[in-house]
């Protein structure tokens, strides 16, 4: 399935968040790789159709564990932001 055809005229309306998170300090060291790739998921956005400045990146949650949402600040804003 052609995944342009899915995204329409009103999904690009809206913002377009990237929420980039690594679940130890460890994997944030060592896993450049795949920070790499979370960033780059921007320029997918892009490709979708979103304009850069609607793109919204919450990276502040580096090395915090996914165990619990209480101490990630970025996750709150995601939720946040979302259910609004």
């Amino acid at each position: 399935m052609n995944v342009h055809l899915k995204v329409q005229s009103h999904h690009l309306e809206r913002g377009a968040y990237l929420y980039i998170r690594q679940s130890s300090m460890r994997q944030v060291v060592e896993n450049v790789e795949s920070a790499r790739r979370q960033y780059a998921l921007r320029g997918r956005a892009v490709a979708l159709g979103w304009r850069d400045e609607q793109i919204i990146v919450i990276d502040n949650d580096q090395g915090e564990s996914g165990a619990s949402a209480a101490w990630r600040e970025g996750f709150q804003r995601l939720v946040s932001d979302v259910g609004m």
